[in-house]
């Protein structure tokens, strides 16, 4: 093998396999729900052995949170507009249209479902709230940092991010971008 071909190898079969293991997650809490799936069932779906999943993530419960990891991240990361209005217009209707788009609904499943599950499903599911809240927390920082008066972070997640999710969970929606700026607009 030649540093070329060495050189291309880390991002090609390795993201692939990731993103192939990720749409498999998905998918399959799209259909079943959280927990009513296996490795192996993931691994199959993927067309990947359950060998690399389990070398990889280590289990179906750090397989779960990376998914939603890096759906968040992909799908909702943190804006910098130069002000705290703008930052949290943008964020929440970025999480508005990742909650409510094709895979929301089984995302914000799999986010309760690992705020809720055993041992190993809460661990995991605080993972997710502490690296969400320390993004969080970043712009926030910012904000204060540019002199502007910046609300708690659990203060964002109450006003803002939590009647969103309560409207997805229940079927209210569409989340229009007038409730949106409304949410962070209260919250201001």
């Amino acid at each position: 093998m030649n540093e070329r071909q060495r050189a291309r190898r880390p991002g090609g079969r390795s993201a692939r396999v990731g993103a192939q293991v990720h749409q498999a997650v998905t998918d399959l809490i799209s259909e079943r729900g959280y927990g009513n799936f296996t490795v192996g069932e993931v691994a199959a779906r993927a067309g990947v052995a359950d060998s690399s999943i389990y070398r990889r993530w280590g289990g179906l419960e750090t397989l779960l949170t990376d998914v939603a990891l890096a759906r968040l991240d992909a799908q909702s990361p943190m804006p910098d507009t130069g002000s705290l209005v703008g930052d949290l217009r943008t964020y929440a209707a970025q999480v508005a249209r990742e909650i409510t788009g094709p895979d929301g609904l089984a995302v914000v499943r799999l986010a309760v479902a690992l705020s809720s599950s055993g041992q190993q499903g809460l661990q995991a599911g605080a993972d997710l709230r502490a690296e969400r809240m320390r993004q969080l927390q970043s712009m926030l920082d910012r904000a204060r940092d540019r002199g502007e008066h910046a609300p708690d972070a659990f203060d964002v997640l109450d006003h803002i991010l939590a009647p969103m999710y309560i409207r997805v969970l229940f079927g209210m929606v569409p989340l229009t971008p007038d409730y949106i700026d409304g949410l962070v607009d209260r919250l201001l």
